[in-house]
């Protein structure tokens, strides 16, 4: 692994190699991005009698680009700085560029003759020894080496994203026999690191791992709808979050990323797999081919399975389309006693069998589904993977599943899943009937922290490579809890540092978790060296538990919400100031007390991917964990600068009275979440438990000392109050806030000020957490407080602006 990335060069800069230009950037790597030359000026450029020999001309396309890729939501970026890594170009007067790049990305049109053309100038300018990969993802990948260099041959490779790169975790590796082994193992291991990928290794098949058994997957189930008589609205129920699929679940995501593109890799696969038994899966229904024609292709035309309207009102209305009159209607409620079944059950492998063993129409759908994928992927060893945990992997990674299908197949029971699929008329390939005869029962087992699958040929189970560095919770659980409650475990993770991880709704937070967090410090100062405070759920945490501080207002409780909030507080502080380092690991959502957790932690080891936010004015409250604290504290280490001590105090009061939340673990840091020196960045979320835990050691070794209480913050009382107040009544004036907002302002800027304090002053942490918890008391018996937190219950959503 001696090879370095600095400089990329990506060729083509259309939706994909724009943004893969992008995430390159994200990681701090400089970007050549080049595309070709406009053959006819435009008339904007025509007004400025520019013509095609001018600059601006010859790079519009690939400028115009990255532009747009720039302002699409989500962002390709992590902070609109980064773009600032990328370079434009043009293939005519930039090619040569390419010799000062580590590694050159081809992700031109899907047309051989093209890409030929495209490496004859990548031959003539590369660097000897330098990557050359293709982000093809149809066009056979040993097919573009020939008539190749021998040195072009062992450095090339396919490395298929997936769309959208920065938060789409699949890269595919796909070698020719031509390549390199250095080659392949520095693209794993690279984008597993540093992307932050899931690196699954393919064969040069058809669609490779991912889009074989997605697009069969959905169009299995397009011809299902038919069979069945399904709704649009019930297939997306049905394939949602309750069988730990994303929320867009098939329809909806279908429109998003659009019906032209899941058509032309269906078409592709028809042409390309003339053995698959189940080729006639990839022919078209006849309802979409009528969408296809009347170009009902989904977002990009406006409309597909969903259309977006107005209704009478002029309110929005998102119609739903009759698959048999190919008219859009209202959307109906999907009702099912099955999908009822599932939701108070959070083990999704526990929720399967449930699914599988329902009476009606979704447990129906759910049965003949997955009998055809598991026949399917059984069949595609050794076609396209000869493992199973690449086939899983390249699922969840690509398509968002949260089981890969070997790894569902193993909830229902291997033995059990291939009597449902008799029963459904579908047969597994022969080595399943070969594992379970020898006794086999499982694909895939755990043995000491270590999970095995299934390997075929030697008929015997084998450790999946690459394990070392990922500590993953759920293999390690059985055998090394010291500690749990009700809302928590702990861990020991070994080298004298243990983990608390969250099993709460969301993981919020409520009096088992601070217990859990108090106990976690007793255990860790006793006989541990650190702790690391980091789950493998979805989020981080989404924040206190609105709904107990609602029933507690409700009930007029005010001593027992005192005392709750006082001991939020509490251990708040304790994570600060604990006899061990306390290293604090988030992922997507982070908000209010998850971020206030993130706020008094020695170092935060957060995902990229995190949103952090202190939400609570949103409810009509102010942070009450100490996160109002911690930004006084923040701001008064900021004064002395070269800043105005009133524009400092008003930035911080900003990112809490705005409910400011990152839209990336970089922007967190820029939103003042995050101190310098005192967090670090996981790309891959799969290595964030194993980071932090070296972090605690690092921190630990360096020999960590108790921290003391700060007793020198600096408030700015009156002077600071005066600016507060006059702006929130200048925004009341402009009916830009109501007179609830106005109030929590006031409330908010008199915590961090220190009060009506005649004159600046010193004053120490416990004196603002008491001002804070005052504040946050009054704010929970005003009654719009208790109509938002009211609000947030009845949806069911996080607390997030």
């Amino acid at each position: 692994m001696k090879r370095s990335i600095k400089k990329v060069a990506v060729l083509g800069s259309g939706i994909m190699g724009s943004r893969i230009a992008c995430h390159f950037a994200n990681i701090g790597v400089e970007v050549l991005l080049l595309d070709i030359v406009p053959r006819e000026l435009n008339d904007a450029e025509k007004a400025k009698a520019l013509t095609l020999e001018s600059p601006v001309v010859r790079n519009r396309i690939v400028n115009d680009a990255l532009a747009f890729a720039a302002k699409s939501n989500p962002s390709p970026v992590y902070n609109p700085s980064v773009l600032n890594r990328i370079k434009t170009g043009n293939f005519e007067d930039n090619m040569a560029a390419i010799a000062s790049c580590d590694w050159t990305i081809e992700v031109v049109v899907e047309n051989l003759d093209i890409k030929r053309k495209v490496y004859d100038q990548v031959e003539k300018h590369r660097k000897l020894g330098t990557l050359i990969t293709s982000n093809t993802s149809g066009i056979p990948i040993h097919m573009m080496t020939e008539g190749r260099s021998d040195d072009f041959k062992k450095h090339f490779c396919g490395t298929h994203f997936f769309n959208p790169p920065r938060y789409l975790r699949l890269l595919e590796i796909i070698p020719t026999p031509h390549t390199n082994q250095e080659v392949i193992d520095f693209l794993m291991h690279y984008g597993d690191k540093f992307l932050g990928k899931t690196t699954v290794l393919c064969k040069d098949t058809p669609a490779f791992i991912a889009n074989r058994v997605g697009v069969y997957s959905i169009m299995s189930l397009l011809h299902l709808v038919e069979k069945m008589d399904l709704t649009v609205e019930e297939v997306d129920k049905f394939t949602g979050p309750a069988l730990g699929r994303p929320k867009s679940a098939t329809f909806r995501t279908t429109d998003v990323v659009g019906l032209d593109t899941m058509i032309n890799v269906a078409n592709g696969l028809y042409q390309n797999v003339p053995n698959d038994e189940a080729r006639e899966s990839f022919v078209l229904p006849d309802y979409v081919k009528k969408m296809q024609e009347n170009k009902w292709l989904g977002d990009k035309t406006g409309q597909g399975f969903y259309k977006k309207t107005k209704d009478k009102d002029g309110k929005t209305e998102i119609l739903a389309l009759d698959l048999k009159t190919l008219e859009y209607r209202p959307q109906n409620k999907v009702k099912s006693a099955t999908l009822e079944a599932t939701k108070p059950i959070d083990n999704l492998r526990q929720r399967m069998k449930v699914y599988a063993a329902g009476k009606d129409k979704a447990a129906e759908f759910f049965r003949i589904s997955f009998s055809g994928l598991f026949e399917y992927v059984s069949n595609r060893i050794p076609e396209i993977s000869d493992e199973t945990y690449r086939i899983d992997d390249a699922m969840r990674a690509g398509f968002g599943w949260e089981l890969g299908p070997f790894e569902v197949w193993d909830s229902l029971g291997v033995k059990e899943a291939v009597e449902m699929m008799k029963a459904n008329g579908k047969t597994p390939a022969t080595w399943v009937i070969e594992m379970l005869n020898a006794g086999n029962s499982s694909f895939y087992k755990v043995e000491n922290g270590i999970k095995f699958y299934y390997d075929i040929p030697s008929k015997s189970y084998k450790a999946i490579p690459g394990q070392d560095a990922f500590i993953i919770l759920d293999n390690i659980r059985a055998n090394k809890t010291i500690w749990k409650n009700a809302g928590t475990t702990l861990t020991d993770l070994g080298d004298g540092i243990l983990n608390l991880e969250f099993h709460t709704k969301m993981n919020t937070i409520g009096g088992e978790v601070l217990a859990g967090i108090n106990k976690a410090i007793d255990i860790a100062e006793k006989d541990y060296r650190g702790l690391v405070i980091g789950n493998d759920g979805a989020n981080f945490s989404a924040g206190a538990n609105v709904g107990m501080i609602f029933m507690m207002a409700v009930e007029q409780e005010w001593d027992e919400i005192n005392m709750a909030v006082k001991m939020f507080q509490n251990t708040s502080m304790r994570l600060r100031y604990s006899a061990i380092p306390v290293v604090v690991a988030p992922h997507n959502l982070t908000l209010g007390g998850g971020c206030e957790f993130a706020l008094h932690a020695d170092h935060v080891q957060l995902h990229a991917e995190t949103y952090m936010g202190l939400v609570e004015f949103g409810v009509g409250l102010i942070p009450g964990g100490g996160g109002t604290k911690e930004f006084a504290l923040r701001a008064s280490d900021a004064f002395g600068t070269d800043q105005i001590e009133q524009n400092i105090l008003k930035d911080k009061f900003l990112t809490i009275a705005m409910a400011k939340v990152s839209t990336s673990g970089l922007e967190a840091y820029d939103l003042g979440y995050l101190l310098k020196d005192k967090f670090s960045i996981s790309m891959n979320r799969s290595r964030l438990i194993a980071d932090a835990k070296e972090k605690a050691i690092e921190l630990a070794e360096a020999g960590y000392t108790q921290p003391v209480h700060r007793k020198d913050i600096k408030v700015l009382g009156k002077s600071g109050l005066g600016m507060v107040y006059a702006g929130a009544n200048t925004m009341r004036s402009g009916n830009y806030i109501s007179d609830h907002d106005q109030k929590i302002s006031q409330k908010l800027g008199y915590v961090m000020c220190g009060g009506d304090l005649s004159a600046p002053t010193l004053v120490t942490e416990q004196y603002l957490l008491d001002l804070e918890r005052e504040a946050f008391l009054s704010l929970c018996g005003e009654k719009k407080t208790l109509e938002r937190i009211q609000s947030i219950i009845t949806k069911g959503k996080p607390l997030r602006n």
